[in-house]
This record gives C-alpha cells, sequence and structure tokens, in this order.
C-alpha cells in the first residue's frame, strides 16, 4: 500500500499526480470515448429496428384481404338468429336465411349423473370415490388416438383439465347440477372415436366407469331464399356456412322470422388500412431520412466523467444533444432502405394517384400524402384495381404490390441489421437486449477489454507516481533531520 503524503516539502503531491495523470489517461478517455459512440450509434439502429418491425408486423396483417374489404352485410329482420360477414368477394345478392335446425357436434357424455355416496359428483370427487374404491388404480381413455392416463385420486376436475390439454381435437365439461361429463368435437360433423383398451398394469377404461354414451353429429337445416324467389336448402355440419361470399353463422333456430341479409359496398375499412399504412410508412421514412440527413457536429465528442464535473445538468444535455447528432449520416442500410421503399411506391404511382395518394413536395422525401374522399370514392367504384397496388403478390418484379414488396424489402433491412448491431426481427420495443453476436457486438467486446487492460495500467502508473513521491518526500525528511542536526552540533 503507498503511504500518499503532503506535508515535509509543501509540494501538493495529489494535484501533481492528478496532473501526471491527465496526460496518462488520454488514451483511455479516447477509447471510452469510441466506446459511448459505438453505445449510441447501436441504440439509434435500435429504435429504427423497432419502427421497422411494427411496419413488417402491420403489413403481413394488412396483406389479408379481411384488413381490405370493401363489402360489408348487414342483418335486418331476425337480427338473433344469424350473422353475417361479408368477404372480400361477396355478391350484392339479397338473401333471406331460415334455419330450421341447429347442427350439433358429436359428443359423448355419461348417461347418468355421477354420484358418490348417494349424492351427485362434484368437481372435487375423484375417480376412486366413484368407483367406491373396488377398482385398480389407473384409468385410461382413448380418443381420436390420444390417450390419457389418470389415477384413482384425481378429481373429475383434474379429469376435465387433462383432457382439454391433452386432447385437442375435444372439448370437456361438467356439470353438478346433473353430474354429467360432456366431451364435444371441436369440429362439425366429425365422430368421436372412441377406443377401450386395458393397460398391462392393473387399469381399468375410464369411458366406463363414467358411462360416456357416443353420440354422432347432427348436420343442420338451412333454407335460404333470394329476392329473386330461388331457394335452396343446405346441411350444414357446422354453425357457419360460406353463400355468396358471404360467412353466415346460425346463433338460433328462426322458423317463420327469417333473417335478411344485405351486402352493399363499404370501403370504410379498407380506407381505414390504408390511411394506417400511410401513417406507418411516413412515419418510418420520416425517421430514416431524418438519421441520413442529420447534421454532424465533428468538436462534440462524448464528454469525460471529469468534464461533466465541471458542466451543468442543461450543459452537459445540450453538448450530448450535438454529440449524439449525425451518428447515421448518409449510413448505407438506412439509405438502401430508403431507396427501396421509394421505389416500390412509385412503381405503383399510376394507380396511387387515382385514390388520392401522391408524394407530396421533392423536399418531403417521399412522405405519402392521402385525399381520403378520393380515395373512398376510388374503393366504391373500382375496388380491385386500386387494391391490386396494395394486397397479394404480383408477377411484375420490377412493381411489387405496395404490402408484400415494402415487407420484402424491410425483412432484408431487418437481417442487415441483426447481422451489424445485433437486433431482434420479432420484438418492437425499442430498448431490446442486443445480441452479443453480431458486427458491433464484438466491437464492443473488444473496447471493454483494451478498456480494461488501460484501467489496470493507470491503476500501476498512479501507484508508481506516488511511491515515487513517497519517497523523494522520505529522502528530504531524512536531509532535513540531518541538517537540523548538524546545524546544531554548530551552535
Amino acid at each position: 500500500m503507498v503511504t500518499r503524503i503532503n506535508g515535509f516539502s509543501g509540494m501538493d503531491i495529489d494535484s501533481m499526480v492528478k496532473s501526471l495523470m491527465t496526460v496518462k489517461r488520454a488514451p483511455l478517455d479516447k477509447l471510452n470515448q469510441q466506446k459511448q459512440v459505438l453505445d449510441w450509434t447501436r441504440d439509434s439502429y435500435r429504435e429504427i429496428n423497432s419502427k421497422i418491425v411494427q411496419l413488417t408486423n402491420k403489413l403481413q396483417q394488412m396483406n389479408l384481404s379481411a384488413a381490405t374489404n370493401t363489402q360489408k352485410s348487414t342483418v335486418s329482420g331476425n337480427t338473433t338468429a344469424v350473422r353475417a360477414e361479408a368477404n372480400a368477394d361477396a355478391s350484392p345478392v339479397k338473401m333471406n336465411v331460415e334455419v330450421e335446425k341447429l347442427a350439433k357436434k358429436a359428443n359423448m357424455q355419461s348417461q347418468n349423473g355421477l354420484t358418490f355416496g348417494g349424492v351427485t359428483a362434484t368437481l372435487t370427487t375423484t375417480l376412486g370415490q366413484i368407483a367406491g374404491g373396488t377398482t385398480p388404480s389407473k384409468y385410461e381413455l382413448h380418443i381420436n388416438n390420444t390417450s390419457l392416463e389418470l389415477n384413482q385420486e384425481d378429481s373429475l376436475s383434474t379429469v376435465v383439465a387433462s383432457i382439454n390439454s391433452k386432447i385437442p381435437t375435444v372439448t370437456a365439461s361438467f356439470d353438478e347440477i346433473s353430474g354429467k361429463l360432456t366431451i364435444t368435437s371441436k369440429e362439425g360433423g366429425k365422430n368421436i372415436a372412441l377406443t377401450d383398451k386395458d393397460g398391462s398394469v392393473q387399469s381399468s377404461t375410464l369411458s366406463s366407469l363414467l358411462g360416456l354414451v357416443n353420440n354422432g353429429p347432427e348436420a343442420g337445416l338451412v333454407t335460404i331464399t333470394t329476392d329473386s324467389g330461388e331457394k335452396k336448402e343446405f346441411k350444414p355440419d357446422g354453425d357457419s356456412l360460406v353463400v355468396n361470399g358471404v360467412k353466415l353463422t346460425f346463433l338460433e333456430t328462426n322458423v317463420g322470422s327469417p333473417s335478411k341479409i344485405t351486402t352493399e359496398s363499404d370501403p370504410t375499412k379498407a380506407t381505414d388500412t390504408i390511411k394506417s399504412f400511410v401513417d406507418t410508412y411516413n412515419e418510418l421514412l420520416g425517421l430514416m431520412n431524418s438519421k441520413i440527413s442529420e447534421q454532424k457536429y465533428r468538436d462534440y465528442t462524448p464528454l469525460t466523467a471529469e468534464q461533466k464535473k465541471e458542466m451543468t445538468e442543461d450543459d452537459v444535455k445540450n453538448w450530448e444533444e450535438k454529440a449524439k447528432s449525425g451518428l447515421l449520416k448518409n449510413d448505407s442500410i438506412l439509405s438502401t432502405a430508403v431507396a427501396s421503399m421509394r421505389s416500390i411506391i412509385s412503381g405503383n404511382l399510376g394507380i396511387l394517384s387515382e385514390a388520392g395518394i401522391t408524394t407530396g413536395q421533392y423536399y418531403e422525401k417521399g412522405k405519402l400524402q392521402v385525399d381520403e374522399d378520393k380515395l373512398k370514392s376510388a374503393l366504391t367504384s373500382n375496388p380491385d384495381r386500386i387494391l391490386s397496388a396494395f394486397r397479394g403478390t404480383s408477377s411484375d418484379s420490377k412493381n411489387p404490390t405496395i404490402f408484400s414488396g415494402v415487407r420484402t424489402e424491410l425483412n432484408s433491412v431487418l437481417d442487415m441489421l441483426v447481422k451489424k448491431v445485433g437486433t431482434s426481427k420479432q420484438d418492437t420495443d425499442a430498448t431490446m437486449t442486443l445480441k452479443t453476436e453480431s458486427i458491433m457486438g464484438e466491437q464492443l467486446k473488444q473496447y471493454n477489454k483494451r478498456i480494461s487492460s488501460l484501467e489496470q495500467k493507470m491503476t500501476d502508473w498512479e501507484t508508481r507516481y506516488y511511491k515515487q513521491f513517497a519517497a523523494m518526500e522520505k529522502a528530504m525528511s531524512q536531509m532535513q533531520s540531518q541538517s537540523s542536526s548538524l546545524t546544531s552540533l554548530l551552535q
């Protein structure tokens, strides 16, 4: 341990060592500044990455026909028996729907209510209690080629939960009023395949213990009549049916009180989807353009800890704003992304202009503007032509559709960011944890390694200086002591 002394010589050793170390610390300060710039740059990339993921997620949903559907079905007359939802290709034919019989899905149900000790069983009743304690300890149930094994200690609640979690084709429930277990097929028209099998260890089938009876599916009966008088019967095996591009969902019977389905053009959903795309596209494009063209202040480097001590909080904030500015100026990844996005828009400008969508003035750098009234009008008069520019896949590689084209380009940008920065192609959080297995992640590792090495050297240098000054102080003290002794002898 080095003894730090300020005294005999009258010198301020701490100040002298600090001054000497300031010179020695210059390379370390520079490394820390370079690391800070790297961290700030990664943060900027991370912010952009999160915005890109947000847009690609939206584009995936927007590319579905439901998101740009310009048809809408309404139900009048009996509005409780039938629900109607128009597909994108729905016909305007008016339909009167009469539900004579609802379809029933296949099910297995306890023939009689389950009991324990003469009373109706509850969810807490165990299989052993229902069996009266005289059965083997294990039970097996085999439904639709899926096996389930339970013990006599398991309750009916466990039975229901096990079936629902392990047999994906059915749904189980238990009624504590009737004491009946019901297992229903999730798919209409399909029977429940029940096979009994005894295990090698003492076991018994669960279906026998619970008295399950297999009831097959029953088709429904629906009559649809058009305004022109055509009539047709349908026998759906589930609770829904698609007719003339309209999905009809049957909720209850309505014999003698039909539901009237009317389908008309309604551009509201498609308009909202396109406006949402434009807003998100403009936000991302604006962010990228601002980063690419942001002014760089080369004289404003990251502040050292010592420099921050001598500045006010506001001064530090203002300084760092300039130090962070321009970190991605003319960045190749962002420049390529902007060019690709604008190219896809430009390839569809003819149709877009018909829909009231333009790219604005040159200084707006590709920002899209929407005339909502013109867009609604175009989607009403010729929706297929307008939506062809946005949705689906295009055989023309030079002019890919907007939703799929922009998404493809942005996915390529994400690939580059993942490789360079260590970001994620799924995470929309701008504070996401960055992976170290990346180009910048490796650079950060090297900075940390070099900084750690230099910090150790700084400690060694500082220790050496204090040792040297301590030795000098000791020598000067000895000289002073000898001088005093000599003076006393001569007196």
